[in-house]
C-alpha cells in the first residue's frame, strides 16, 4: 500500500489565542457491493486525529500520530481492517487536533514561525477487497467536514469542549451529512513519509483524589510580554474552587463526571505544587497566557450525567483546581486522573532498607515516565520539548530501568533530520528552527551520540549504530570547526542549574571534556561499524582536545581550571589525567568536597559525572550521602522539604516555585543505584549485551539492598543483606548470561576469594 500526501483540511483560517476555531470532525461513507474479506488504510492527521469505522473507536493509541517537525518526517499508521467491515454502506469518520501541525502554546521556541503551520490535515491510502473486486480510495474534497464541540485545542494549554454542540450519530454510517460542507484540499508538508516502530501513548491507569478541598489559585502567572496577557472572562482563572490531590505527580487527563445545568461551564487547571494554601500555577505558566496552561473547560449540555475527557491534549500534574461548580457537585467522583504516557514497561529497579532512598528512586522513574511521550521531554507541563541535553543525561538511566529503546530509537530520526548543513544540532527536537543559536552545544549536542551508544552497549543494537554514523561524524566534522585558537571548545550550555547558582564552572571546561567523550563514543561506534577513516578522524581530534585540556586547564597541582566540584569530577571522568595523575586528582576533589561540607555543589554535568567518579576511587558511602541525605542541599530534600514524588529542575533551599518540579535529567542517580548498591553492572566491556559484572558496595548507612536489570537473555537479580556479621547475597542469573562477581574494598567470600564466576546463587560474605 502506497502513502497518500493528498492532504484536506475543513478550512484553511487556523486557531489563534485570539481566533478559536473547533477541532473539525470529517467523515466519508462508501457502499461496498461485495463481502469484504481484506481491508487496509495508511493514515496521517497533522498535528493528531482520532479514528473511528462504522462508530467504533480504532485509533492506535491516544495523541497519534508520533509528533514531529512535519517538514522533516511525516508519520503515517497503519490499520488492519479486516473483518471490520460489512457489505453495504460503511463510514470512516476522524476528528483532527492542533497537535504540532499548528503548536498555539509554543510561541516561545518560535513554533508560530513554523512553515508547516496550518490547520489540521488529513492523508490517507485505504483499500479493501474480495469476490475479486477491489475498492480503494484517498482523502480528497468529498470528504465531509463539520465542526466539532471541541472549540480550542493545543498540546501544551489544553482543550475546551461545550456539550451543548454535540452532533448524535455523527460518527455512523446511516447519519445525514448532506448539510455538512465539504473538505478542501490543501498542501502536503515536505517530510519524508515514514511508519514510526515507536511505542504508542496509552491510557495506562486510573487515579481517585486522595482529599479535595475548598481553595484557590494562589499564585497567577506572569507571562512574556509578547503574549496576550488577559484573553479569557476572570471567572475562567479568579474564581474560588476546589483543589483535587491525586496523590501523584505524573501525566494524562482529568475526566469529568457531573450532572450540570445547560451551559455550566467548568474548569480544571492542572498544576504540580501548591503555595499559600492554593494550586501554584507560576511555575507552568510561564510561556503562555494567563489561564491558557493546562486548562480544561467544560460546558455542559443539561442532559443528566455527562462524562468527559479530553482527545488532544495531555498535562502534568498532581492536583486540579476546580471553578464552576456548586459544593453538592464537589464530590470525589467529579474527577478522575487517567494516567497517560508511553507503553513502557519496566526493565530494571532499586529497594533497599533506606525509605528515602527508595522514594528517589520511585521519584526518578515516574519522572522519566511522564517525560517519555513520543520522544523524551524534558517537562510534561509548561514546554514539552524535546530538549537534547535532557536525553543525554538522562539515556543510560532510562535504558536501565525501561523498555524505552524504541522510544530512543525513533526519536533519533528526528534528531538527525534537524541536523543543519554545518553538522549542528538544535537544542529542542522536534523544533521549526529554534535552537541553534542558543540552548545546545556538546553537552546537549551528545544525545546524538550517547543513545545509539548505549543502546548497543545495553540492548546490543548495532543497527542503530549504522543509523546514526553518519549524522554522529558530520557533528563531529563540525566540532572539530569550533575549537579556538587554544585548541578548546566553548560554544553552548554548560554546567546548568548548580545548586542555589553557585558559582558555575568554566564553559571551555564541560564543553572541551563533553566533546572529549563524543569524540571517543564516536571512535568507538566507527570502529564497530568498520568505518576506519572516520575513527582514525574522531580519535584524533579526542586526542588534540585532551592535549589541549591538559595544556591549558590544569595546573601543575593537578587542579582543573575554576576549582569547582564539576571541573574535577568532569576531568576525572572524561579521562583528562593520566593513570599517575588520577589518585592526587581525585584528592582535590575530595578536597573541594569535604570543604563544602560533605555537600554536592554541581549542576547537571557534575551530578552526571562525580557520583561516578567517587565510586571509581571507593568512596560510594560519600556519594550516597550526598545523593540522598535528608537536609539541603541533596536529592532528597526535595521530598523532606517539599514532600515531592517527582524530580524537580533545580536544587535550591528556597521554595523552588518558578522551577519544573517534574524534569528527568538529575535522575542518574537511580543508575546509579543499581550499578554501584545493588552492583548490577551491564556489559562493563562494552562487548557483550548479555555479560553482567556483579560488585556491589555494601555501604554502611544501608541494612540491605536489593536491584535487577533485564539483559537482552533475561532478567538478573541481586540481593544482599547484613546477617549475623556477614552480607548474604542472593543472585539469579538466566541462561545466556555470563561474567563474573568481583567484590569490593577487600571483602572475601567464605573460602578467602574476592571474584567468582557469575551464576546464581546464595553467597555469604566477610567484609
Amino acid at each position: 500500500m502506497k502513502y497518500s500526501t493528498d492532504f484536506i483540511s475543513a478550512t484553511k483560517k487556523f486557531c489563534t489565542f485570539t481566533d478559536f476555531l473547533p477541532a473539525p470532525y470529517l467523515r466519508k461513507t462508501f457502499d461496498i457491493d461485495f463481502v469484504p474479506e481484506r481491508a487496509e488504510m495508511l493514515v496521517t492527521g497533522l498535528g493528531f486525529y482520532e479514528f473511528w469505522l462504522n462508530g467504533a473507536r480504532l485509533t492506535k493509541g491516544c495523541l497519534a500520530p508520533y509528533i514531529s517537525n512535519p517538514d522533516d518526517l511525516i508519520y503515517y499508521d497503519r490499520y488492519d481492517l479486516s473483518g471490520k467491515l460489512k457489505k453495504g454502506r460503511n463510514v470512516i469518520a476522524f476528528a483532527l487536533g492542533n497537535g504540532m501541525q499548528n503548536p498555539i502554546g509554543g510561541e516561545v521556541w518560535d513554533f508560530q514561525l513554523a512553515r508547516w503551520r496550518s490547520a489540521p490535515k488529513l492523508a490517507l491510502c485505504f483499500e479493501c477487497g474480495g469476490e475479486g473486486k477491489e475498492l480503494s480510495f484517498e482523502a480528497d474534497e468529498s470528504f465531509k467536514v463539520h465542526a466539532s464541540p471541541i472549540y480550542f485545542d493545543d498540546l501544551r494549554c489544553g482543550e475546551r469542549y461545550d456539550a451543548r454542540n454535540e452532533i448524535e450519530g455523527w460518527n455512523l454510517p446511516d447519519f445525514d451529512d448532506s448539510g455538512w460542507d465539504n473538505a478542501v484540499s490543501v498542501g502536503a508538508p515536505s517530510g519524508e513519509l515514514r511508519e514510526g516502530n515507536h511505542s504508542p501513548i496509552k491510557k495506562i491507569r486510573e487515579l481517585k483524589p486522595v482529599r479535595f478541598y475548598k481553595g484557590h489559585i494562589s499564585v497567577v502567572a506572569h507571562p512574556r510580554e509578547n503574549l496576550p496577557k488577559h484573553i479569557l472572562p476572570e471567572e475562567e482563572y479568579c474564581n474560588d474552587g476546589y483543589i483535587y490531590d491525586f496523590g501523584e505527580n505524573i501525566t494524562g487527563i482529568v475526566r469529568l463526571k457531573i450532572k450540570g445545568k445547560k451551559g455550566q461551564k467548568i474548569v480544571m487547571s492542572c498544576g504540580e505544587s501548591l503555595f499559600d494554601g492554593g494550586l501554584d500555577m507560576c511555575n507552568i505558566c510561564e510561556f503562555q497566557p494567563i489561564g491558557m496552561t493546562q486548562v480544561q473547560v467544560y460546558i455542559c449540555k443539561g442532559e443528566g450525567e455527562e462524562i468527559w475527557e479530553p482527545m488532544f491534549c495531555y498535562h502534568g500534574f498532581q492536583y486540579c483546581f476546580v471553578t464552576g461548580i456548586d459544593d453538592e457537585q464537589a464530590t470525589e467522583d467529579l474527577l478522575t486522573y487517567v494516567v497517560m504516557h508511553a507503553d513502557i514497561h519496566p526493565t530494571g529497579g532499586f529497594d533497599c532498607s533506606d525509605e528515602l532512598v527508595n522514594k528517589l528512586q520511585d521519584a526518578a522513574v515516574r519522572s522519566d515516565l511522564a517525560n517519555l511521550f513520543y520522544f523524551p521531554t524534558d517537562c510534561p507541563h509548561r514546554e514539552k520539548n524535546g530538549w537534547t541535553g535532557d536525553a543525554h543525561l538522562s539515556a543510560e538511566q532510562f535504558l536501565m530501568n525501561l523498555d524505552c529503546e524504541r522510544t530512543l530509537r525513533e526519536w533519533l530520526f528526528s534528531v538527525r533530520k534537524s541536523q543543519d548543513d554545518r553538522g549542528a544540532i538544535p537544542g529542542i527536537v522536534p523544533t521549526a528552527g529554534w535552537g541553534f543559536e542558543w540552548g545546545n552545544g556538546p553537552a546537549w549536542d551528545a544525545a546524538l551520540t550517547e543513545i545509539p551508544y548505549r543502546l548497543w552497549q545495553y540492548r546490543g543494537d548495532k543497527e542503530v549504530l549504522f543509523e546514526n554514523a553518519t549524522a554522529i561524524f558530520r557533528y563531529v566534522s563540525y566540532l572539530s570547526t569550533r575549537v579556538d585558537e587554544k585548541g578548546l571548545i566553548h560554544i553552548g550550555l554548560g554546567d546548568w542549574l548548580p545548586v542555589d547558582n553557585v558559582k558555575p564552572c568554566p564553559l571551555e571546561v564541560t564543553d572541551t571534556l563533553v566533546s572529549m567523550g563524543i569524540c571517543s563514543k564516536a571512535a568507538e561506534i566507527f570502529r564497530v561499524c568498520g568505518m576506519k577513516l572516520r575513527a582514525e578522524f574522531a580519535q584524533k581530534l579526542h586526542d588534540e582536545l585532551r592535549g589541549s585540556f591538559r595544556e591549558h586547564l590544569i595546573d601543575d597541582n593537578l587542579v582543573v581550571y575554576g576549582n569547582h566540584q564539576t571541573t574535577q569530577a568532569a576531568a576525572l571522568y572524561y579521562g583528562a589525567f593520566n593513570d599517575d595523575e588520577k589518585e592526587k586528582a581525585f584528592a582535590h576533589l575530595l578536597e573541594l568536597i569535604h570543604n563544602a561540607g560533605d555537600n554536592m555543589a554541581v549542576g547537571i554535568i557534575g551530578a552526571r559525572t562525580m557520583f561516578h567518579v567517587l565510586a571509581e576511587f571507593g568512596y560510594e558511602e560519600l556519594a550516597l550521602h550526598m545523593i540522598a541525605k535528608p537536609d539541603y542541599p541533596s536529592f532528597a530534600s526535595w521530598i523532606t522539604e517539599y514532600n515531592a514524588n517527582t524530580l524537580f529542575e533545580i536544587i535550591t533551599h528556597n521554595p523552588p516555585n518558578g522551577f519544573s518540579h517534574n524534569h528527568h535529567f538529575f535522575g542518574d542517580f537511580s543508575a546509579w543505584f543499581i550499578k554501584n548498591l545493588a552492583g548490577i553492572i551491564p556489559n562493563p566491556n562494552v562487548t557483550n549485551p548479555n555479560e553482567i559484572l556483579i560488585s556491589p558496595a555494601f555501604v554502611g548507612s544501608l541494612n540491605s539492598a536489593e536491584g535487577h536489570y533485564t539483559a537482552p537473555a533475561g532478567k538478573v537479580s541481586v540481593g544482599w543483606k547484613r546477617e549475623n556479621g556477614s552480607v548474604v547475597m542472593n543472585v539469579t542469573v538466566p541462561d545466556g548470561v555470563t561474567g563474573k562477581i568481583s567484590l569490593r574494598h577487600g571483602a572475601k567470600f567464605d573460602n578467602g576469594t574476592s571474584s567468582s564466576p557469575l551464576r546464581s546463587g546464595t553467597y555469604v560474605i566477610k567484609e
